[in-house]
């Protein structure tokens, strides 16, 4: 299998490229078990990112990060859930169309869980940012919850999101037209 060479975080690892399309490959890069790469970009983006209250990421593969952040640095992280559970009450849920996934998902953030972020300066983080679908249905969350969004964060921007200047993060990662 093919892979890509990535140096993140003092870090190398190699990434299996896998196909999205007919003509477009991505680099796989999944920090699930992967505690010391965790750890260290966790450490990387806190010193890289603004003041905040609490962090907000989108199930599943943002959530090592978020926690292992939260976990550093004292503050609170708040997942949006990719299926509403029955102790989330009030819940809200907006769609997003993520570049790994097939079909439409809806993420969820509980009554309580808006609460918690009303009035607070919120950082979304996630693992990898790319057409930025996730990070817009994060926004809307946070916009709706009455949060104060003060930066976007994530381990690696891939493709054309390297080029934004509204995200904060690592390494870029390309993607792989063949």
């Amino acid at each position: 299998m093919e892979c890509y060479h990535l140096t993140v975080a003092g870090l190398e690892r190699e990434l299996p490229l896998c196909p999205i399309g007919e003509h477009l490959s991505i680099a796989a890069f999944v920090m699930f078990s992967d505690v010391e790469l965790t750890v260290a970009c966790a450490r990387e983006l806190l010193a890289k990112a603004p003041d905040f209250d609490l962090i907000v990421t989108a199930e599943s593969k943002g959530i090592p990060l978020a926690y292992e952040m939260s976990r550093q640095c004292g503050k609170t992280y708040i997942p949006a859930r990719k299926s509403q559970k029955l102790y989330m009450t009030n819940a809200v849920c907006v769609e997003v169309k993520s570049i790994t996934t097939d079909a439409v998902q809806k993420l969820y953030l509980a009554g309580a869980d808006m609460e918690r972020m009303k009035g607070k300066k919120v950082l979304i983080v996630d693992d990898v940012i790319s057409t930025g679908e996730s990070l817009r249905a994060l926004e809307k969350l946070v916009e709706t919850a009455g949060g104060i969004l003060v930066g976007k964060a994530a381990v690696l921007a891939e493709g054309d999101a390297a080029k934004r200047n509204d995200i904060i993060f690592l390494e870029e990662l390309p993607v792989f037209p063949h």
